[in-house]
C-alpha cells in the first residue's frame, strides 16, 4: 500500500498518533466488526498505551474532519484508536499474509512521520533566515577585525609621536647650534 495513503489515515488524537479501526479493517481486507471482535478476544494484548476507544465527543469531532458515516441511520459504536504499538500488536492476532504486508507498510508510515517531526523539511524562508544570520555574524567579525587594526594603527602612531618627541627633547638638550638649511645669502 502506498505510504502517502497510510500517512493520511494517521490521526493525532489525545496528543498521540493513531490509526482508527475502520481504516485498519479496510486495509486488512476484513470487516470492522471482525477486527474489533479479534481485539476484544485478545484485550490483554492491548493496554491503554496500545489502544483506546474514542469518546463520543472525539468521535463527533472526527466526523467533522473526515467522512465517517452512521450505519443504517442509527448511532455507530465509537472506533478503537491504535497507537503504533497497537498496530504492531494487531499483526499477532490478524495473522494473514495481507495483514503482515499492511503492517510493514504501516510501521514504515509511522517511522516516516516521526522523521518528519524530528527533521522537518526546510523551506526557503528558513534557509534565507539562516543565511542572513551567518552574514550578520561574518560582518560583526569583519568590523571587530577592522577595529582591532585601527587600534593597532593608533598605537603605532602614538609610539612614533612619542619617539619624535623624545628625539626633539634630546636635540634641545644637546645645545649644539643647528646648521641652517637652504641657501645662505651673502652679506
Amino acid at each position: 500500500m502506498e505510504l502517502a495513503i497510510i500517512q493520511s489515515k494517521i490521526y493525532d488524537i489525545r496528543g498521540v498518533k493513531v490509526m482508527l479501526d475502520f481504516d485498519l479493517a479496510s486495509m486488512y481486507g476484513v470487516e470492522t466488526r471482525v477486527l474489533k471482535q479479534s481485539v476484544r478476544r485478545n484485550i490483554k494484548r492491548f493496554p491503554p498505551d496500545f489502544m483506546f476507544e474514542l469518546t463520543k465527543e472525539e468521535h463527533d469531532g472526527l466526523r467533522s474532519q473526515i467522512v465517517i458515516s452512521n450505519k443504517r441511520g442509527g448511532t455507530r459504536y465509537t472506533p478503537f484508536a491504535f497507537t503504533e504499538h497497537g498496530v504492531a500488536m494487531l499483526s499477532t492476532i490478524l495473522n494473514s499474509d495481507t495483514a503482515i504486508e499492511i503492517n510493514i507498510s504501516i510501521m514504515r508510515a509511522f517511522v516516516a512521520i516521526r522523521q518528519l517531526v524530528l527533521n522537518p523539511p526546510k523551506d526557503k524562508f528558513t534557509e534565507l533566515q539562516k543565511e542572513v544570520e551567518e552574514l550578520k555574524k561574518y560582518i560583526e567579525e569583519v568590523f571587530t577585525d577592522y577595529n582591532d587594526i585601527n587600534e593597532d594603527t593608533r598605537m603605532q602612531l602614538e609610539l612614533i609621536n612619542e619617539s619624535l618627541a623624545e628625539l626633539q627633547a634630546q636635540k634641545k638638550l644637546s645645545g649644539k647650534p643647528r646648521n641652517p638649511i637652504g641657501f645662505v645669502k651673502p652679506r
